[in-house]
């Protein structure tokens, strides 16, 4: 008898096209410790798999998109898809948060997909000069085709500042492709004028990795220069498709105001998460403010600094647990 396992054979960054053929082979049926034994080595493999997600490229009538599933297709319940902000990649935004083990209980029973914004996944080379990067509402369109990829009728969303107007702008369009939302530092208004001149100068004044590090962490982080500021300064400075994070930056400030009320509104539970120091904190308050409150939450986390699900996962995590619960998704 012989039991085969293929699993995906990782490079570096990026995962090779190659696939290993693991080969057990037995030349009597399985006893109980033999059982037990090929049971592990399944196990195993799944874990792997978990851990390091299966990489995707998705065709979208916008363009490719690099989508990273983790778990199983094959659960009823709606996939959990995230979109990082800017300066991050899914896994620098998120794997904090779903790796914390309270959180892997959570999501054990759900399909992950992480959604990388184009040209900002890790390894990804810089655009030309010139190019024409999608818009905000390009970017939200190129969703439903990953559910489609995927064969998901529905997703619960959790995005954080860039991705989670990203997918404000999917909910409001697709409002039956979504069960819940969860929403870290959004900003659903326009750059008003006094923003728009602000950032002119910031741009003159300030690097690219400031701007973005300015975006990402409160004043008292940046004043603080703690270890999580250093080592995104350091990262975004040195990255390779630091052209590409320009791309989506100028993007993002180039955004129109999605112009929510309670007559224009998410059809669905949302959550909105904040820091209580955070650059977002009044844009997240206002939201909250035009939200229908039957059907919102809103969490400010006290010390939670500009990225909450890094500093603060086992907070978020509870609060998510009982959010999911609320829709009535226990483990």
């Amino acid at each position: 008898m012989r039991l085969y396992m293929l699993l995906h054979i990782y490079g570096g960054a990026t995962m090779t096209s190659e696939m290993q053929e693991i080969a057990i082979t037995e030349e009597k049926p399985l006893l109980t410790g033999q059982a037990d034994a090929a049971k592990d080595v399944a196990e195993l493999a799944a874990r792997i798999l978990l851990d390091q997600g299966q990489e995707h490229s998705v065709e979208t009538p916008h363009g490719v998109l690099r989508v990273t599933l983790h778990g199983t297709r094959t659960t009823r319940r709606p996939a959990i898809l995230t979109f990082h902000d800017v300066g991050l990649d899914s896994k620098s935004c998120f794997s904090s948060l779903f790796k914390f083990e309270e959180m892997q209980e959570i999501v054990k029973n759900f399909t992950l997909i992480h959604i990388d914004a184009p040209g900002q996944e890790e390894g990804a080379s810089a655009y030309p000069p010139g190019y024409q990067y999608p818009s905000m509402d390009t970017i939200a369109e190129m969703i439903p085709a990953v559910l489609q990829f995927f064969n998901f009728r529905t997703v619960i969303g959790v995005g954080v500042g860039v991705g989670a107007y990203i997918l404000s702008k999917f909910t409001l369009a697709n409002p039956d492709s979504v069960e819940g939302l969860v929403l870290i530092n959004i900003d659903t208004n326009a750059r008003g004028w006094m923003d728009w001149a602000a950032h002119k100068l910031s741009s003159v004044t300030s690097s690219l990795t400031e701007q973005i590090l300015s975006h990402l962490f409160s004043q008292e982080e940046l004043s603080s220069n703690t270890d999580l500021v250093q080592s995104h300064r350091e990262r975004i400075s040195k990255a390779p498709n630091l052209a590409n994070m320009e791309l989506l930056w100028k993007t993002y400030n180039g955004r129109r105001d999605l112009n929510l009320d309670r007559n224009y509104t998410f059809k669905c539970p949302v959550m909105l998460v904040v820091g209580d120091q955070a650059p977002y904190e009044d844009a997240a308050v206002e939201c909250n403010s035009k939200m229908d409150p039957t059907s919102t939450s809103f969490l400010k986390m006290a010390d939670a600094g500009g990225l909450p699900q890094l500093t603060q996962p086992a907070k978020l995590t509870e609060a998510f647990k009982y959010f999911i619960q609320g829709m009535g998704y226990s483990k």
